[in-house]
């Protein structure tokens, strides 16, 4: 690699955002497709910065506490909600306006990001300063071709084609985010997946979870 190729590899690891954050019961991956609902002002204001702008937000699990806010207790709902220090920042591919007045979006996972630190705004939404986190991709190891088989089966369910999925399966990175992220397990698996630095250490564990999920 070469000097300059290294440095931008060395700014792309240390780049800092700050983002507005969406705290879910749920854990999106990066090239994951998350539709929404959505119906509180604070998030129906955020969806229309973030498309004035062409910014993304960043989605996050919840550890404790509600996403949806209690009538005229948003500063309560705020210092409740716990989250994880690891997510994955949103772009919003696609909008609509349903008829009852909800707000859909889908969106597309990009890069993740660790959390440095939160702040929430009188509506109670949260907003962070997020650092970006890198993982280079390699080819996918062979040792690992039997998940491939695993992945194919779960995106043949027709429910789970209506999201179109992209999936590179000559990818390690991406075969094990798709994998973690179609997965039927809990979402503190799938953060925990989430937070691991490497694919292939996530391929690794994916393995012997699969393996317990058929025993």
């Amino acid at each position: 690699m070469t000097d300059a190729r290294k440095q931008m590899t060395n700014d792309r690891q240390t780049q800092e955002l700050d983002i507005p954050l969406f705290p879910l019961r749920t854990v999106l991956f990066p090239g994951g497709t998350l539709p929404l609902r959505i119906f509180e002002p604070r998030y129906v204001d955020m969806i229309g910065w973030c498309m004035r702008e062409g910014e993304g937000f960043g989605v996050v699990l919840l550890r404790e506490g509600s996403d949806v806010l209690d009538a005229g207790d948003s500063d309560r709902n705020a210092k409740t909600a716990q989250i994880y220090d690891v997510g994955t920042q949103a772009r919003i591919v696609d909008f609509d306006q349903a008829d009852n007045g909800l707000l859909g979006i889908v969106a597309q996972g990009a890069e993740k990001f660790t959390v440095l630190g939160t702040d929430v705004a009188r509506d109670g939404l949260m907003r962070a300063r997020v650092r970006l986190l890198s993982e280079p991709a390699q080819p996918l190891p062979e040792k690992y071709e039997t998940l491939v088989g695993v992945l194919r089966d779960l995106l043949a369910h027709p429910l789970i084609q209506e999201l179109n999925p992209q999936v590179d399966f000559r990818e390690d990175r991406s075969v094990s985010h798709r994998l973690a992220d179609l997965l039927p397990i809990a979402p503190e698996a799938k953060q925990w997946l989430l937070e691991m630095p490497s694919p292939e250490a996530r391929l690794a564990e994916l393995q012997g979870i699969i393996k317990q999920l058929t025993d």
